[in-house]
């Protein structure tokens, strides 16, 4: 940790609360998570819902390993001003889109949860039809 790091108000670490640009403030330390969104263990989301305060409980209550402290060093980018840490803030729910694992617009799921079954209902009458015994 070099000793030129700088001291981040709180509105300024609050700001960065996106998948590609995420900060948290843990034990009094900002470090800018972002590069290690996607391999977290837990998700992305795991961190982006501890943006936008300190998050120092969500992350002890987790109970990290001692490699996991580690790492935390090369995220390290500075201090918080503690002094413009709210004393409790109101829920902010995160502006990213919800959680689309395949990346399939919706539209196409809900067409195909309409489809499928009036196909296999016609199918099913189809079969049965030529099946049927004249």
């Amino acid at each position: 940790m070099a000793s030129d790091r700088k001291v981040h108000a709180f509105e300024e670490v609050s700001k960065h609360n996106k998948t590609k640009d995420c900060w948290l403030i843990i034990s009094g330390k900002v470090y800018d998570v972002t590069p290690f969104m996607d391999d977290h263990p837990g998700g992305d989301e795991v961190l982006l819902s501890a943006t936008g305060k300190d998050a120092t409980n969500d992350f002890e209550d987790v109970g990290h390993s001692d490699s996991a402290r580690d790492m935390m060093d090369k995220y390290y980018i500075g201090d918080i001003d503690l002094s413009t840490v709210p004393l409790k803030r109101a829920y902010i729910p995160s502006q990213q889109a919800p959680y689309n694992p395949d990346k399939t617009p919706e539209f196409i799921i809900k067409i195909l949860q309409f489809l499928v079954p009036i196909l296999i209902l016609g199918l099913a009458f189809a079969v049965r039809h030529y099946t049927k015994e004249k």
